[in-house]
């Protein structure tokens, strides 16, 4: 069973899942009780082009940063940072006026460290972008400084 995820992000303006981000995506995030999956569906938008009809892969990869932050929130219960992301775009994802799917699972975790695996489909189920991911898991004390400006280095 898929279940929405509350936005556990105090600041409302993220560009991707900000509800108060007018010029924003708007994305919701849904964990799947039977696979441990994170997922989200977004229609890509004209505006978000790169060459031809191909979605901006900064987009894309953007997308998939996203979701793996909300999936290590949700399988730690803390908020963490992209210690490391690497993609590999394995074919062009059209805007076509159709919803695309970003799929996460989170793989391992070593300490503070959190490993995830992405994967970002077209409309018709292709698989157009893996990644990987580590995210680096902060303390409340620690992010609250981070979002407020006040952090120097790694947490």
């Amino acid at each position: 069973m898929q279940r929405e995820i509350a936005n556990p992000f105090p600041d409302r303006r993220c560009f991707f899942c900000g509800a108060d981000n007018p010029q924003g995506l708007g994305l919701r995030f849904f964990h799947d009780d039977a696979t441990g999956e994170i997922s989200t569906q977004y229609v890509p938008e004209e505006r978000f082009v790169g060459q031809g009809d191909i979605m901006h892969g900064a987009i894309q990869m953007g997308l998939l940063d996203e979701l793996m932050g909300w999936a290590c929130v949700v399988h730690t219960g803390e908020m963490a940072v992209t210690a490391d992301l690497r993609c590999r775009f394995l074919r062009p994802l059209r805007i076509a006026g159709k919803p695309v799917r970003a799929v996460c699972r989170v793989t391992g975790r070593q300490g503070p460290k959190v490993h995830m695996t992405a994967a970002l489909t077209d409309a018709g189920g292709a698989v157009c972008m893996r990644a990987t991911g580590t995210y680096h898991v902060l303390s409340p004390e620690r992010y609250a400084a981070l979002v407020q400006g006040k952090a120097s280095g790694a947490g």
